[in-house]
């Protein structure tokens, strides 16, 4: 049985579409990873299958439970952290966590004893008689992650889960990421890390304006791509145009231009060493000088740029309504 079973799921606000018929079969114990621009409908596609938002039509099951005509039990069994950390800031972080234990109708002292052990888990023990108002931000983050796991979650949901955490703390979350998934937990993730993608998921989907473009393991996905990247810069700007429709008659496809950096891609099929000395060539004859030219290895952000035609976001950008964070106030689910 899948973990999570999707198909044909749609959902507009007003007149944007943020999710198109979406169709996507999750196994369980893994970590799947949902990528795709601000707006895509990766945050959509997490809030209906946690109960928080209703399809316009469609259907999703979380481990054989509807979430339309199940919701509580479907409740019962996952995990939801959001973008936005959903913590009490008056109360301590102790005290967050033992009243999370008990809206999930742990016992006082079972609750107590996963608070202790999540505590130390995610380094905040030091921290946990001090009012989370004096929190910081990543501080905050961790105490939200650990709330999410009160309940041994069965399927747990990571919205953009590493937002705001530094380099220790997001490498302290994959390692507890790694961990659950070994116990038997399925995660599904949302990321603009696509490190984070390539690091943790087993499987991964890349949505883009609601519908899902491309599906496959990492591996999978790269080698569509091409077996390598032809990549070069170019030195004046105000030639990128000229290097573009040289690279694109020369390696018979469209390369992406990162005008910014002056960098232009394109997949190298075949020949690669060989499609590296024409394109030198071609520049020469057409005075287009280049900083570098080279292949690599194609990388999820190569992925990304290909299927999408945009550079992965940075969590901090703007976002549309098709993945508008919920009004304040609003809960994540942990009921």
């Amino acid at each position: 049985m899948d973990a999570i079973h999707i198909q044909d799921l749609e959902k507009t606000y007003g007149d944007t579409v943020a999710l198109a018929g979406i169709d996507l079969a999750i196994p369980e114990g893994i970590v799947y990873g949902l990528l795709g621009p601000n707006g895509a409908g990766k945050t959509t596609v997490v809030r209906i299958l946690a109960t928080l938002l209703k399809p316009d039509s469609g259907r999703a099951e979380v481990l054989g439970f509807d979430v339309l005509r199940e919701p509580e039990l479907v409740r019962r069994i996952i995990g939801l952290a959001g973008q936005f950390a959903a913590v009490d800031e008056i109360l301590t972080g102790r005290e967050n966590l033992e009243m999370v234990g008990r809206l999930y109708h742990l016992s006082a002292g079972e609750a107590r004893r996963r608070t202790v052990d999540l505590l130390e888990r995610f380094d905040l023990i030091a921290a946990a008689d001090r009012a989370v108002k004096t929190y910081s931000g990543g501080m905050r983050r961790r105490l939200d992650l650990a709330a999410s796991l009160l309940n041994r979650p069965a399927v747990l949901f990571l919205d953009e889960p590493t937002t705001g955490l530094d380099p220790r703390s997001r490498l302290g979350l994959w390692d507890i990421i790694n961990d659950l998934v070994r116990e038997g937990t399925t995660l599904l993730l949302t990321t603009q890390y696509l490190e984070e993608a390539d690091r943790l998921c087993q499987r991964l989907a890349v949505i883009d304006e609601g519908a899902v473009i491309e599906e496959g393991t990492t591996d999978e996905l790269k080698t569509r791509m091409g077996g390598s990247v032809l990549e070069m810069r170019v030195a004046d700007g105000d030639r990128l145009a000229d290097a573009a429709g040289i690279v694109e008659r020369v390696a018979r496809s469209t390369p992406q231009v990162d005008r910014e950096l002056g960098r232009l891609t394109a997949p190298a099929e075949r020949d690669g060493v060989s499609l590296v000395v024409r394109t030198a060539e071609a520049f020469d004859e057409a005075g287009v000088d280049v900083t570098d030219l080279g292949l690599r290895r194609p990388t999820l952000d190569d992925v990304f740029l290909n299927l999408t035609g945009r550079k992965p976001m940075q969590p901090e950008d703007e976002e549309t309504p098709g993945d508008a964070p919920e009004p304040a106030g609003v809960g994540e689910g942990r009921s």
